[in-house]
């Protein structure tokens, strides 16, 4: 029998995959998105504070500041996003996301343009960026699940973390080409082009979500039940603060990491993107350990193992010398070995994470759980980039990171020796 190439891709997919998961054209499409949206995020997470810290000589406070204002979105909107989630089709709010970003970010080459970049139109730019990011990310988990259904949520999951370790390791390094080349503000438009292209691709989406049932309920009512949901499940409860406190260190290292590389270690941005690679290997690692992991030792254990991994690699980034061995470029792969250690860990935290506590989650609270969990976890982001950025000034950038390396050993001993994380199999 003779196949049509189309029926052959298909069979050597289905061949390729044991469950079939890619077999699902909207799910193809969903992890297409999000491949184009890793890819740019690569660009813009290196040519954003490099416009910052290189072309506005932003200070370590202004630095922290700029990374209080990308998470304060989560704190401001991320409860009401779950009533938003619960009465309106996600898809929808996905694509109005992506045209909000696309449009914040194009802004900033525009402003480049007319002599007008200033740190306050980053800060501006930044805040829109976390209000697409809490919104339409939300939107992102709820979909998901509704087109692959909850037994699949590890392993879509996973392969959504292998697409973005692949991005990490193509992405920083033509970022870092692109930013030192052309200028961060025209390696920003390649972001702004893969969202026009992302926004093409969700509306051959097929999958129609059914019209949520008209609400009879008040919205701060639904808040509130969204909020006695999470603290009455003890595993929603747990995850609540754990990753609340692993999202302070984390922002208040984002907050640094650039300045760290650059001032401190004296890299130029081509040197730190293509450091930054490696990152990419450990979130591949993590995205390949993680099922087996989960599965031998429990969803919990998996969890544990990536705030270990990430308390390690907090500990070892501020004991980078400038010359390690008397060469900057030792240096700079310490660097990298470290940044490998910390996404490894962040891949082996969250993808255990997110699939465990919708799990646990009905159907009719899924988009107030995941919107309540986000709001309640980023909520301190702004506060960790802000403590960072103040001791990075008043002290040093090294010791801003001596501190969160101190934070992320307390919360990797306290969650193993004083939480039941260790005990959740499933």
């Amino acid at each position: 029998m003779i196949l049509h190439p189309r029926q052959l891709l298909q069979r050597l997919i289905g061949n390729s995959l044991g469950d079939g998961l890619l077999r699902n054209a909207d799910f193809r499409r969903l992890w297409l998105t999000s491949a184009l949206t890793q890819f740019g995020a690569q660009i813009t997470l290196l040519a954003l504070p490099i416009c910052a810290v290189l072309m506005l000589h932003a200070t370590p406070a202004q630095m922290g500041t700029l990374g209080a204002l990308e998470s304060l979105p989560f704190l401001l909107f991320g409860l009401p996003s779950g009533v938003l989630l619960e009465r309106c089709r996600r898809l929808p709010i996905m694509m109005c996301s992506d045209a909000m970003v696309a449009t914040a970010l194009a802004s900033v080459p525009l402003a480049w343009w007319f002599d007008a970049l200033t740190i306050h139109w980053l800060y501006a730019v930044g805040f829109v960026l976390g209000t697409g990011l809490v919104i339409g990310g939300s939107a992102e988990q709820v979909f998901l699940t509704f087109v692959v259904g909850r037994e699949r949520l590890v392993d879509a999951h996973a392969k959504f973390a292998a697409t973005e370790s692949a991005a990490r390791l193509i992405g920083p390094g033509m970022a870092g080409a692109m930013v030192q080349l052309l200028g961060a503000p025209i390696a920003i438009l390649c972001n702004v082009a893969g969202f026009m292209v992302s926004l093409a691709n969700l509306k051959r989406i097929r999958a129609r979500e059914p019209k949520p049932a008209p609400a009879h309920t008040h919205p701060l009512r639904d808040i509130r039940d969204g909020l006695a949901f999470v603290w009455n499940q003890r595993v929603l409860r747990t995850l609540a603060w754990t990753s609340g406190a692993w999202h302070f260190l984390f922002y208040g290292y984002m907050a640094l990491h650039v300045l760290f590389a650059t001032r401190v270690l004296g890299m130029a941005p081509g040197v730190m993107g293509t450091a930054q690679m490696l990152g990419g290997a450990g979130i591949l690692a993590g995205s390949v350990l993680v099922k087996p992991l989960s599965h031998r030792y429990g969803t919990g254990r998996a969890i544990l193992v990536g705030l270990c991994s990430c308390a390690l690699g907090y500990a070892l980034m501020p004991a980078i010398p400038a010359t390690l061995f008397g060469s900057t470029l030792a240096s700079a792969v310490a660097y990298a070995v470290v940044v490998f250690l910390l996404d490894c860990g962040a891949t082996l935290f969250f993808v255990p994470y997110i699939a465990l506590r919708q799990r646990v989650t009905p159907d009719a609270m899924l988009g107030r759980m995941v919107a309540t969990m986000r709001a309640l976890t980023v909520a301190t982001a702004p506060l960790g980039a802000l403590a960072a950025g103040a001791l990075a000034e008043r002290f040093s950038v090294r010791a801003g990171l001596m501190c969160i390396a101190a934070g992320g050993l307390l919360l990797a001993t306290f969650a193993v020796c004083a939480t039941r994380l260790g005990d959740v199999k499933d």
